[in-house]
């Protein structure tokens, strides 16, 4: 323990790179990110998907970087555990617009984030890619802040060809320009995720619930480290949502609320300190 609380939380989150496997739940807002602290995940991230369409719009950086950052420190004053943000490609046309988009993510009290590989016209090249990076890793030191680096070569090759070389090379890449872990989402096959983590040099980021269903404790036995959920569980309370109303409007009738919390028990989870585990 350093004494300073963004430093710990940081060494406390790339401690569990180091284990066995984790999974990472990703919340949206203040509420989503309290339940999942007292469920008792030891970390949270970000989503830009479901932040996003908590402001009704898709995903994609359709909302502006202060707009993110400000959602990503609601978030983090609402909890006691590490957050890690999804910065998507970093809110910015060149590496140092990359670099401060993190500092600035750093100064809200994450000590982590996602960056990704890819811009409007497809996937960066590697170099240009690589750049960013470094210019994210400058912005936030190894040790105080936690960097993932995204590449979307699976989703590039959607339709055809094989982009596993290019996914370990580029994993290399970016671990060499100081990268934590290397997150490859839009895998999917149990031999396919092995060789990844097996020629991977370094942790390896799997999200779970979009195009790949393999549970999280295969993953682990898989070789995966990280196992994330991306916009899922957004995307499951917004479906709960839109069967109430259906519900609501056909039948009138209230079997949407089987199993919601009562109105007291929400209060009381709210009222606690953030960092108290009350699930």
């Amino acid at each position: 323990m350093t004494g300073d609380p963004l430093t710990d939380k940081a060494a406390a989150l790339l401690a569990l790179h180091a284990g066995p496997g984790f999974v990472l739940p990703n919340a949206w807002d203040a509420g989503s990110a309290r339940i999942l602290e007292q469920v008792g995940f030891p970390a949270i991230a970000t989503t830009s998907a479901g932040i996003a369409w908590s402001f009704g719009i898709p995903d994609g950086e359709g909302l502006d970087r202060d707009t993110i950052l400000e959602q990503v420190g609601r978030i983090v004053a609402a909890v006691g555990v590490p957050v890690t943000a999804d910065l998507e490609a970093g809110y910015g046309h060149t590496a140092d617009e990359v670099g401060r988009t993190v500092g600035l993510a750093a100064e809200v009290g994450a000590v982590g984030c996602n960056l990704e590989d890819v811009g409007p016209e497809g996937l960066f090249p590697v170099d240009v890619a690589v750049e960013r990076l470094a210019a994210a890793r400058a912005a936030a030191p190894r040790g105080g802040f936690v960097l993932n680096a995204r590449t979307d070569t699976y989703f590039a090759a959607a339709g055809g060809g094989d982009p596993f070389a290019e996914t370990v090379d580029r994993a290399v890449r970016y671990l060499e320009a100081g990268a934590d872990c290397v997150f490859v989402p839009g895998v999917v096959g149990e031999d396919t995720i092995r060789r990844l983590a097996e020629a991977v040099p370094g942790p390896l980021n799997i999200v779970a619930g979009l195009s790949n269903l393999v549970d999280a404790r295969t993953l682990f036995s898989l070789g995966v480290t990280r196992v994330s959920l991306g916009g899922s569980i957004a995307r499951a309370a917004l479906a709960l949502v839109e069967r109430a109303g259906h519900e609501l409007l056909e039948s009138g009738t209230l079997g949407f609320l089987d199993g919601a919390l009562p109105y007291a028990e929400v209060q009381r989870r709210f009222a606690t300190d953030p960092g108290v585990n009350r699930g």
